[in-house]
C-alpha cells in the first residue's frame, strides 16, 4: 500500500518562505533538505518564529568566532535588532577588537596541519600567535590594545570606579583613541555594533583571556592598586539574574520569551543558561519562565560528561529548558553555519 502523500512538501513550504528573501536564503531553501543542512534551516526558521512572537535572543560565543570574523554577519544582526544580549569568552571580546586594529598584519597559515615544532617556534619568535590557520600579531594587536586599555584601567582605579570588561572595551571604542588604527570597516566588528547599541554583554571567565593576563600583570606591577577595578564572575551572574528576571517579566506580558542561541559550548554557554535554574532553585523565583528557544551549533560529539556535546534534552533535567521548548542542534562548523542562519533571519 502506498504511503499517503503530504499536501505540501517541506521543500515547497521552505521555498515559499524564502521567496521574499535574498539569494542566500533561496539557495538554502532549495538545497538544505536533510541532516545538518535541514537542522540549520529548522533552527533559522525557529529563530525567526521566536522573534516574530515578540521574543528576544541571547547569543553565546565560544571558540574563536571573532578571529574567524563572525562580526561580518553578527554585527548586522545586532544593528537589525535580531540579537539582544551576548555572552562571550574573554578571547572573543578582545579578538574582535584585535582584528579591528590589526587586520592587515594577520597571517593565514592554510597548511597549519603540516607545521612541525620548528615551524611553530619560528612563529613564536616572530610574535605570531596561531589560532588554527590564523596568526594574531602580538605587537600590532595585543600590545596596542593593552597600551590603550591600561589607561582606562588606571583612570578607573584612581577614581575609585569599577567596570565590567566589556564596559572598558566600550569606553575604549567611544573615546576614539583607536579610530586612526582601524584596518577594517567598523561595520564588520560585532563589538563596535554592540557598543553603538549599548548591548548587554556578559563575559564569564574573562581572567583567562590575554587581556585578563595583562590586567593581572598590571595589578602585580602596581599600576592598578585595586584588583577589583575590573568586575568579573559572580557580579556578572548577579547582573544577568536581574536582567533576565526583568526582561522575562516584560516579555511575558506580551507573550514573548528569551531565546538562547549557543555557538560552541564551554563557559560561554554553560554560565548564562544556568541563570534560570539558579533563579528557580536558589532564589525561588518560580514565576520566571524557562528559556523560550534553544539552538546549539557545535562539532563536539556527545560523550560522557561533555557539556559542549550534551544534547538539549539533558538540559530539561537541570531545569534549563522545558519539554516544549523549541530545540535545535546543528552538528557542524559554526564558522560555516552561523552566517547562513543569520542570513536567513536577515532575509538575505
Amino acid at each position: 500500500m502506498k504511503a499517503k502523500r503530504r499536501t505540501q512538501r517541506p521543500e515547497d513550504s521552505n521555498a515559499a518562505l524564502a521567496k521574499k528573501k535574498g539569494a542566500v536564503s533561496q539557495f538554502i531553501a532549495r538545497n538544505y533538505r536533510h541532516f545538518n543542512a535541514a537542522a540549520l534551516l529548522d533552527a533559522a526558521k525557529g529563530y525567526e518564529t521566536h522573534l516574530a512572537a515578540g521574543g528576544k535572543m541571547l547569543v553565546t560565543l565560544a571558540g574563536a568566532m571573532s578571529t574567524a570574523e563572525l562580526g561580518i554577519s553578527l554585527a548586522e544582526m545586532i544593528r537589525r535588532n535580531k540579537v539582544h544580549a551576548i555572552v562571550c569568552t574573554g578571547a572573543n571580546l578582545e579578538e574582535d577588537i584585535f582584528n579591528l586594529v590589526a587586520h592587515d598584519y594577520y597571517e593565514r597559515v592554510p597548511h597549519y596541519r603540516h607545521l612541525g615544532t620548528a615551524d611553530e617556534k619560528a612563529l613564536l619568535d616572530r610574535h605570531m600567535n596561531r589560532v588554527t590557520d590564523t596568526c594574531i600579531p602580538e605587537m600590532e594587536a595585543m600590545r596596542r590594545i593593552e597600551k590603550a586599555v591600561l589607561k582606562e584601567w588606571i583612570a578607573a582605579d584612581r577614581a575609585g570606579e569599577r567596570y565590567f570588561p566589556h564596559e572598558f572595551m566600550y569606553q575604549l571604542l567611544r573615546s576614539g583613541a583607536l579610530e586612526k588604527s582601524y584596518q577594517i570597516d567598523p561595520r564588520n566588528s560585532w563589538l563596535h555594533a554592540a557598543c553603538q547599541k549599548n548591548l548587554p554583554i556578559i563575559v564569564p571567565g574573562w581572567e583567562d583571556a590575554t587581556l585578563g593576563n595583562m590586567y593581572a600583570a598590571a595589578v602585580i606591577r602596581g599600576d592598578v592598586k585595586n584588583v577589583h577595578t575590573v568586575r568579573t564572575g559572580i557580579e556578572y551572574m548577579t547582573w544577568l539574574a536581574n536582567y533576565y528576571t526583568k526582561e522575562a517579566k516584560t516579555l511575558r506580558n506580551g507573550e514573548g520569551s528569551i531565546g538562547f542561541f549557543q555557538i560552541g559550548g564551554g563557559i560561554a554557554g554553560d554560565f548564562p543558561i544556568c541563570v534560570v535554574p539558579m533563579l528557580h532553585q536558589d532564589l525561588e523565583r518560580t514565576g520566571v519562565p524557562l528559556w523560550g528557544y534553544f539552538c546549539q551549533i557545535s562539532d563536539s560529539t556527545t560523550s560522557y560528561g561533555s557539556y559542549s556535546g550534551a544534547v538539549p534534552n539533558e538540559k530539561i533535567t537541570w531545569g534549563k529548558l522545558a519539554p516544549s521548548t523549541p530545540k535545535f542542534v546543528v552538528e557542524s562548523d559554526a564558522t560555516i553555519c552561523a552566517p547562513l542562519i543569520f542570513a536567513w533571519v536577515l532575509g538575505e
